[in-house]
Parts: structure tokens; C-alpha cells; sequence
């Protein structure tokens, strides 16, 4: 295994000085990524950055799962279009986070793979005073929450940065339904909604087998075990609360008591072996897989849903885990948000060619719609609106639409400049206590019945 992976990255690099960035860091960024059992991990780098040294510093286990992300990065540096250029030195020992800890290798840990293990890494990286860029979900049950409270005031005891990878803020169709949210004379203001019919909805479809980086995703068998990988109702839905706070509540701060969950609930995806085999390419399901086994079919705990009440605005969010999409198609977005004036709603379906597309519904004052979208140019220039039946289409330029693995350099590009600077947004490490407080009330009680 070490041979191999040394075959597929560069020159041994001699180990960077972590800078604490207390006050910004000013040097070069140094990344570490540890343990990358899941394929974000490789999405952040996908491209490079300036300031960002190319030389980073991987430590993991041995297994598939390290290989696997060292075959996307070599993808990378070789493909034809933009090669990027990193140089890679793995350490795979079975002491790996202590010699991570130890060796210094950088100023700021990646970690993207087995969620099990998240918090845990988050609050030794925090501890060690090292910044963190990780993946969500940052927790899977109440346990690892309260690690992540831990880890979040270690960052401001320590003046470090924490921080979720939400590539969704960066979905240009979820920037529009944003800013046309704040457009008064067009949507008016949100509706309160109520249980039963929510004035927020946003539902999320995604897949087990998929295209990543232009080849077919190998997945780790520990991807369907959710005491691993978590349950969709902890994993996706980060995303969907992420967005629900991020557009009703923009650039407010939020606490934890503010959002009340009503109901949820959670349900299981069948994968037979066939299909487990096509993802993973494992002939058999692993023993840790077998109490989920009945009749020869896998059964994944992967979508849920849930009802909650955020300050005075009730929203609903729910997610769905299906094999594979269907043909020209890929996951899925919806989302409606509600306004006294009009209602703004996100469709991806065959539709639309599996492509989101926002709408604008309920009002007929064409002048109030113009004026909204007019209002863009400035930030959003090209962005315009076409008749769709009794609703309107805002029509978006091709240049916005840079697919999900782009969005992972833009979330990135965005943690840098907070690194520089030497802080968050005052809103976001409380928004991001309450989103992961707002999900684990959820998952007890999905559980209550």
C-alpha cells in the first residue's frame, strides 16, 4: 500500500511552521488533509489558490479509502484542462492524528470522511490550535455536539477558525431566491406558515451511485452504515437548515433556543447486493453491515424529514437517498420559500432537464417583477425573467452555473479570506451551533415514537 501510494504523488516535502492566526495568517496556507474517506475531500482541491501552498500533508489509515482520494488529486493534476499541482506527503501510520498533531505539518486540517470519527478530530485539532475546514455534517448524534460546542470555544479561546463546507450558499438559484426574498415591493414579507403547511420547504434528493470528477464515485462500504456515515436526517439536511437561516434570518444571528423542532421522522433505502457491489465494489456485505441486513437486502437509515419552528417562521426540510438518478438526470433540489406578495420556488425535475430553475409564482404586478429582477444587474449582471404559463422564470447565464464541485473552491476561496482577516462573520458561529443543535433535536426525536 505505501509503495502504491508513493507512485502516485510527488517529491517527499520537508514540513511547514504552523502560524497561529490570531491576528490572520499572513504566510502561505498549508493544508492537511486527514483522514479523506469521502470524495469533498478531494473537492477542495480541485483547483488551486493563491497563497495556498500546492506542497499538502495527508494522514490517514491505510485502506481503500486513502488510495481512493490520492487517485482523484493525481485526476486532477493530470487532467488536460487547468491541471492543478499539488504535491502530496502521506503518512499512514496507525498513529496517524497523534503524528498529525504532533508533526505541525500545516496551519489548517481538511477533514472530510468518516463522520464516527468528525467530532472527535475536530475537537483534537482545535485543541492542538490548528484551523479546521470541514465537511458536514460537523455532527451526527447529541454526544458529538457536544464535542463541537467544545471545539468552537477552544476557537475563540485559541483565535483559530472553524468552519462548515456549505456549498449550497453558492447554488446561484438559492442566491437569487435570497436576494428576491429581500425584494419587498416583489415578494413582500415571509410568511409565518404553520405546521401543517409550512411557509419554507426545501427537499433534497440525492444518490448512492454517481458521476464524481467525471468517473463513476466509489464509495466506502462504511458509507451505508449511518453509526458511521449518519443518517440523512443528520447528513443532507446541514445543507437544508444551513439555507432556511441563510435566507430568512440574512446575516442575523441565531441561538439554539430559537429554533423549535415539531416533528420528524426517518425511513430506510433499500440497496440489494447487486447495487451495493456497483458502488463499492465489495462481493459481500461487510459484518458490520449484517444487523441491517434482512432478506438479502441492505436497509439504509437515509431519508428523514422534519417540521421546526425558527423564531416565528415555520419550515419544513427532508431528504431522500435513491440508488441512482434517472437517465440525464442527478440529485435534486426543491425549496419554496412564501411571501405575503409572491413565493419563490426552486424545481430540478425532467422539467427543468434535472437542472434548478427559480420561479416566481403568485403575483401578477409584471412591473414589481422587472423592477426585482433590474434590481440584480448590479451584483448579477444578465440575470432576467421569461414568461412561464401563469409564473415567471428567472432565466440565469451560463457563466453562473458552475455545477457542485466548483462550489467546494468557492466555499473554500471564502474560508481563506476569513483566515486572512483572522475571523468569521459575528453570525456565523452561532448560526452554525444552531443548525447542528436544530438537526440533533430532530434525530431524538425521530426516535420518540
Amino acid at each position: 500500500m505505501r509503495n502504491l501510494l508513493k507512485s502516485l504523488v510527488g517529491a517527499t516535502l520537508m514540513f511547514a511552521a504552523f502560524s497561529s492566526p490570531a491576528e490572520g495568517v499572513t504566510g502561505p496556507v498549508r493544508l492537511i488533509t486527514l483522514d479523506p474517506g469521502h470524495f469533498h475531500a478531494s473537492l477542495v482541491q480541485k483547483f488551486m489558490y493563491e497563497g495556498v501552498d500546492p506542497a499538502v500533508h495527508v494522514y490517514a489509515p491505510q485502506g481503500d479509502d486513502v488510495l481512493e482520494h490520492m487517485k482523484r488529486i493525481e485526476g486532477f493534476n493530470k487532467r488536460a484542462d487547468q491541471p492543478t499541482r499539488w504535491r502530496t506527503e502521506i503518512y499512514t501510520g496507525p498513529d496517524y492524528l497523534p503524528r498529525m498533531l504532533k508533526d505541525r505539518a500545516g496551519n489548517v486540517v481538511v477533514i472530510s470522511g468518516n463522520n464516527a470519527q468528525k467530532a472527535e478530530y475536530i475537537l483534537s485539532s482545535m485543541q492542538a490550535g490548528f484551523n479546521v475546514l470541514a465537511d458536514k455534517p460537523m455532527a451526527i448524534t447529541p454526544p458529538d455536539l457536544e464535542k463541537l460546542k467544545q471545539a468552537f470555544a477552544l476557537a475563540e479561546q485559541k483565535g483559530t477558525l472553524l468552519y462548515d463546507i456549505m456549498t449550497e450558499r453558492f447554488e446561484i438559484t438559492s442566491i437569487l431566491q435570497r436576494e428576491l426574498s429581500q425584494r419587498a415591493e416583489l415578494f413582500g414579507t415571509l410568511q409565518k406558515g404553520t405546521p401543517a403547511d409550512p411557509a419554507i420547504r426545501k427537499e433534497s434528493v440525492h444518490h448512492f451511485s454517481k458521476i464524481v470528477a467525471g468517473s463513476p464515485l466509489k464509495r466506502p462500504q462504511w458509507f451505508f452504515d449511518v453509526r458511521q456515515q449518519g443518517e440523512g436526517l443528520v447528513d443532507v439536511t446541514t445543507h437544508l437548515v444551513d439555507l432556511v437561516q441563510w435566507q430568512a434570518f440574512p446575516e442575523q444571528t441565531l441561538e439554539p433556543e430559537d429554533a423549535k423542532v415539531l416533528s420528524a421522522k426517518h425511513s430506510r433505502t433499500p440497496i440489494t447486493l447487486a447495487q451495493f457491489k456497483k458502488t463499492t465494489g465489495a462481493a459481500a456485505f461487510p459484518d458490520f453491515l449484517k444487523s441491517d441486513v434482512q432478506n438479502g437486502v441492505l436497509n439504509v437509515y437515509a431519508n428523514g424529514e422534519f417540521t421546526y419552528r425558527l423564531r416565528d417562521v415555520h419550515a419544513l426540510v427532508s431528504v431522500k437517498w435513491d440508488f441512482e438518478a434517472p437517465a440525464g438526470g442527478g440529485d435534486t433540489h426543491f425549496s419554496v420559500m412564501r411571501g405575503t406578495k409572491a413565493s419563490l420556488t426552486i424545481q430540478q425535475g425532467a422539467a427543468q432537464q434535472f437542472k434548478p430553475v427559480l420561479y416566481i409564482e403568485g403575483t401578477k404586478d409584471e412591473a414589481a417583477v422587472r423592477s426585482a429582477i433590474e434590481s440584480l444587474q448590479s451584483k448579477y449582471p444578465g440575470v432576467g425573467v421569461r414568461r412561464d404559463g401563469a409564473r415567471w422564470a428567472v432565466t440565469v447565464p451560463d457563466k453562473y452555473n458552475v455545477g457542485h464541485e466548483a462550489h467546494f473552491a468557492q466555499v473554500t476561496e471564502n474560508f481563506l479570506k476569513y483566515l486572512r482577516s483572522g475571523k468569521l462573520p459575528a453570525w456565523e458561529v452561532p448560526n452554525m451551533l444552531t443548525k447542528y443543535s436544530t438537526i440533533m433535536q430532530a434525530y431524538q426525536l425521530s426516535r420518540a415514537d
